[in-house]
């Protein structure tokens, strides 16, 4: 089936304020929770909002422009609060917390986020995934390659693969609150609460800061390794 195409930007990615639209995109992204999976359909939504469907239409064009609104809407906090984090006065090292605790708030929130992305990017329609590129895995992308130098500059940071950090934090952020059924059902854990996201985002501070700061002896090794090199 040929992918249709989807309105312009402004259309397709509304700051929602209709009362009708914020009633559809509400009810998507309960669907997927309640579901653990983001293949939902137009009728679903329609039933669970108490919407027509052919509102759908009206507010977003079709399904892939409602599901890029709610996408958009799910990310817009952390998205809007990159080039502030970067310009501010800290060390890149408190600049990362603050940007892991971000995202890992944003994914427990919204846990379906990552699997959103990747079925907005792999589908028919490439103008979705063109959109989903320009405005979160482009824009994240390149903050953490921003960051990350900065981080090296400053000698707090190793020099490490922007796409390789980028591919763990999103990972460790989607497995545990996506896949919390799997873990469940494989480990006996528990749902995750406000204590246990507190708790995660500790560890993944620990984890990633721990493999991205450079110890002293570290830098005192650098230059002798570069002229090895």
């Amino acid at each position: 089936m040929a992918a249709h195409p989807i309105p312009a930007l402004a259309t397709r990615i509304p700051a929602v304020k209709n009362s009708t639209a914020d009633k559809l995109l509400v009810a998507a992204g309960e669907l997927m929770i309640e579901r653990n999976s983001v293949e939902i359909s137009l009728s679903d939504i329609a039933h669970k909002s108490g919407v027509n469907a052919a509102l759908v239409k009206y507010h977003f064009g079709n399904k892939d422009g409602l599901l890029l609104a709610l996408l958009a809407r799910d990310a817009a906090n952390e998205m809007t609060n990159l080039d502030y984090l970067l310009a501010q006065p800290l060390a890149p090292s408190i600049k990362m917390k603050l940007h892991i605790a971000g995202i890992i708030k944003a994914y427990y929130q919204f846990p379906y986020m990552n699997r959103l992305i990747h079925y907005l990017l792999h589908g028919q329609n490439r103008d979705a995934a063109d959109e989903v590129t320009k405005f979160f895995v482009g824009p994240l992308l390149d903050f953490h390659r921003r960051l990350l130098a900065e981080g090296v500059a400053a000698g707090e940071f190793r020099n490490v693969d922007p796409v390789f950090f980028y591919t763990t934090l999103i990972g460790a952020c989607d497995h545990l609150f996506f896949g919390r059924q799997t873990m469940t059902r494989a480990a006996g854990v528990g749902p995750v609460t406000d204590e246990v996201c507190r708790a995660y985002i500790g560890h993944v501070e620990q984890i990633i800061l721990g493999g991205l700061l450079l110890r002293l002896s570290d830098s005192k090794s650098q230059p002798q390794q570069a002229i090895a090199g």
